[in-house]
């Protein structure tokens, strides 16, 4: 089993998408370019959605235009929720779209105002039109850990929609669990289960630290196989649709976890620790993250591992 585990910065896009004042397009720029230096090789930059819905995101084609096309290696990631917001991040020149299709049917209806199903079908369409415009796509299954309204999602039913956003040969999956509920031996039996239904595909972790389980979460995907992880600079973000939908785990805090494990990320801990602290000022308010507060150990270890 490789040791190289992938971080996708997602602080641009989920990051920031519920932050109360809007947040210049300068900055989120800058956001992108330190994490760029830093060592991420994916970023989730902006979501194309209604601006109505969510405002911090109303720049989205500026903040594309500024940063410019990526370099080799580089992937850009847009969130879409349906065809329109595709047809937006294809024009900006996002190499990557994400899509998130919620396993409970009560929570996609509050965040994208349609049902799974549907949802579902509209990925279905946009996986093919990604495909022939050679972009890549992959596609989140959200609240797979449970549902602010539904309560406790069913394993059955995470594999079901896993099963279903298969067809269209994701290059991959990722298990959200979006409120933060979840427990390492929950995210280790949905990693197995989802892994059996949809072989071939790679799956990807994103976890949110609301109850203090974050973290253990994240290890507990690795350990289970998995090798690509969300994470956002200082722990900063969460679902604006999810009551009390707290903040991502912190792209500096895991990055320790995992360096100190013995895995390697090709991201400096340094550079993430001075970016969250750079976004802390920006932001004018204290971030979740730890790292950024009490510094790496043993001191001067904080190079990409």
């Amino acid at each position: 089993m490789s040791h190289y585990v992938e971080i996708v910065e997602v602080g641009p896009r989920d990051g920031l998408q519920g932050e109360p004042a809007v947040v210049p397009t300068s900055t989120k720029v800058e956001f992108v370019q330190r994490a760029l230096a830093a060592g991420l090789r994916r970023i989730e930059v902006t979501s194309f959605v209604h601006p109505g819905r969510v405002p911090q995101m109303a720049d989205a084609e500026e903040v594309l235009r500024a940063l410019g096309p990526p370099a080799s290696g580089i992937h850009y990631v847009g969130l879409v929720l349906n065809r329109k917001g595709f047809e937006r991040a294809m024009a900006a020149g996002c190499n990557e779209i994400g899509m998130a299709v919620v396993a409970s049917d009560t929570f996609n209806r509050r965040n994208q105002g349609v049902s799974t199903d549907e949802s579902i079908a509209s990925w279905l369409d946009i996986a093919r039109s990604a495909e022939q415009a050679g972009i890549r796509a992959q596609v989140t299954v959200s609240a797979a850990c449970g549902c602010p309204f539904e309560g406790v999602v069913p394993v059955d039913r995470v594999v079901e929609v896993a099963r279903r956003v298969a067809e269209a040969r994701p290059f991959e999956i990722a298990l959200a669990d979006t409120v933060g509920v979840g427990v390492p031996t929950q995210v280790v039996e949905l990693v197995s289960r989802v892994r059996e239904a949809v072989p071939g595909i790679a799956l990807r972790g994103h976890f949110h630290n609301t109850r203090n389980t974050g973290y253990a979460n994240a290890f507990a995907a690795v350990q289970a196989g998995v090798r690509r992880l969300d994470a956002s600079m200082g722990g900063v973000g969460g679902c604006p649709f999810a009551p009390a939908a707290t903040g991502n785990i912190a792209t500096e805090d895991l990055l320790y976890l995992l360096h100190r494990a013995g895995y390697d990320t090709g991201v400096s801990l340094d550079a993430a620790i001075e970016t969250s602290q750079w976004l802390q000022g920006q932001l004018g308010r204290d971030l979740p993250g730890m790292l950024m507060k009490a510094g790496g150990f043993p001191q001067g270890l904080g190079a990409a591992a």
